[in-house]
């Protein structure tokens, strides 16, 4: 099977399907690798940048993706104007021109800043790239596809933290957003030899107001694109508040900086493999019932976590170990489910795949930064709080989902 967008002289270059789910992949790991790399050097920048307020060190993952949401607002409706690949290109050359930014800062305002700019950059390899899956697959296979790239997605975690604390440990926290550079350049080197274009010159939608505003309110009015859209905001709220937390949790609640990168490739490893499941039982299952049935099994485990470490029941030695399996419980609740939002999210919006991936993901990030940003600051040396947060997002998506079943919202 080959990634193609038809035959003939105006048909993009064909690709296998596994080095085009690679490829896809590797664009994407552009925001997780941006963001997980950085979990081990947290400690070390709030110590050099703002140690009279080290949680505020915590700000360098949602304000990356602060940027991410904003910069995906723009990035679809130019990759529909111009095309997915020389949008690509410009989004990753804003991404290194904010890691250079970033290697130069002198405070934590000057890096917050930098980290803002690496994340619209950042916008346009996970925009575009999803516009471009949706050139070329749609429904179920596109679901599939994407667990697919989720799965090879996942071995960017798994080694990121483990990447970025060799690098503080030997040169310091600064050469991170070297090897940033590095890993967009090679990704736009992938792209650029290897892959065509998939949307035609005759399909392209002009950057002017009217038409712009036309697929907007498209994509805002329908009601499936909306409830979806809500609903991986939920999701994804809830990951990146672990995401903000964690590296504090493994450190002052449970005294494991050091295995910080081993237990978290262990979970980023358990989310992989969930991802290949994912892409087999989504055939049987059907991507929303599937999704319902996920966010609710996490709202029920998050609100029992969240009551046993509230109840002092999970203490001692027992601690660490049911913390370690609700987290990998998220990353796992994201392999499942990001796929399948995604693909029933963009289902009716083939002709306008670059807008309407732009606002499905501007608004889910944009909510998720907003959930993510308070719940890390409101960390008090336990992970009650990323848990509680998690119980309370998880239920509203399983509400949500149930709601779809009867009609859409």
């Amino acid at each position: 099977m080959t990634a193609q967008n038809g035959a003939g002289p105006g048909a993009p270059r064909r690709l296998p399907l596994p080095e085009f789910t690679a490829m896809l992949a590797m664009l994407f790991a552009t925001v997780s690798f941006s963001m997980d790399s950085m979990l081990p050097s947290l400690s070390a920048i709030a110590v050099e940048l703002t140690p009279d307020a080290v949680n505020r060190a915590q700000l360098i993952v949602p304000i990356f993706m602060a940027g991410l949401g904003i910069g995906t607002l723009f990035a679809g409706p130019i990759s529909d104007a111009v095309g997915r690949k020389p949008t690509i290109a410009g989004g990753i050359s804003l991404y290194v021109a904010g890691a250079l930014l970033a290697y130069f800062a002198n405070s934590l305002e000057a890096l917050l800043i930098a980290r803002f700019i690496q994340g619209l950059g950042a916008a346009g390899p996970r925009i575009a790239g999803i516009a471009l899956a949706r050139d070329l697959f749609a429904g179920s296979d596109m679901a599939r596809v994407m667990s697919f790239v989720m799965m090879v997605f996942m071995i960017v975690p798994a080694v990121a933290p483990a990447i970025g604390a060799a690098i503080v440990a030997v040169t310091g926290w600064r050469t991170l957003f070297l090897a940033f550079i590095l890993f967009g350049l090679t990704a736009l080197t992938w792209l650029s030899v290897r892959q065509g274009e998939t949307l035609p010159a005759d399909l392209r939608r002009p950057l002017s107001p009217a038409i712009l505003g036309a697929g907007l309110r498209e994509v805002l009015a329908n009601r499936e694109v909306r409830a979806y859209t809500l609903v991986m905001s939920f999701g994804f709220g809830q990951m990146m508040a672990l995401l903000s937390s964690i590296q504090p949790i493994f450190t002052e609640t449970f005294g494991r900086a050091r295995e910080f990168p081993l237990w978290f490739a262990m979970i980023a490893g358990f989310s992989a493999a969930t991802s290949f499941f994912n892409s087999r039982l989504v055939l049987r299952l059907g991507m929303r019932n599937m999704a319902a049935v996920v966010f609710g099994a996490q709202a029920l485990l998050s609100l029992v976590m969240t009551g046993l470490f509230m109840g002092q029941i999970a203490a001692g030695a027992l601690a660490f170990p049911l913390f370690f399996l609700w987290a990998a419980s998220i990353f796992c609740m994201m392999a499942l489910t990001f796929g399948n939002l995604n693909a029933l999210a963009m289902q009716t919006m083939g002709h306008l795949a670059g807008m309407a991936s732009s606002v499905i993901s501007a608004v889910s990030t944009i909510l998720a930064v907003a959930i993510a940003a308070p719940v890390g600051q409101l960390f008090d040396g336990t992970p009650r709080p990323v848990m509680l947060s998690a119980a309370i997002c998880s239920c509203l998506a399983w509400a949500l989902l149930r709601a779809t079943r009867e009609k859409s919202i």
